[in-house]
């Protein structure tokens, strides 16, 4: 299952992880965010031993939807090493989101 992060703990599980991580910014409104939500749990059950899968929502966490300029949702931001190397922005079949995962193994 994909675990929530805030503002409080982004910099500790994302930044900071020894792991490749991939944070999904959504909101509860958003119809695309709600379509692939289904799809960010299965990758966070597929890569559970490998990378970390997050999300953030922005409407509770304005600070990390700030700090990393999201405007579009649902946004993924792909980290490693503490650093932003890859992004999907809007809906995308599971295929793109995982292929960018595997990028980072």
């Amino acid at each position: 299952m994909a675990l929530e992060v805030n503002d409080n703990n982004f910099d500790e599980k994302v930044l900071k992880s020894d792991k490749p991580v991939m944070v999904d910014f959504w909101a509860e409104w958003c119809g695309p965010c709600r379509a692939v939500a289904p799809i960010i749990e299965e990758i966070a059950k597929e890569f559970s031993e490998k990378a970390l899968v997050l999300k953030c929502n922005v409407d509770n966490n304005p600070a990390m939807a700030a700090k990393y300029g999201i405007r579009n949702i649902p946004t993924v931001l792909y980290f490693k090493g503490g650093e932003i190397v890859n992004k999907q922005i809007g809906s995308a079949p599971k295929s793109a989101y995982t292929a960018k995962l595997n990028a980072l193994l």
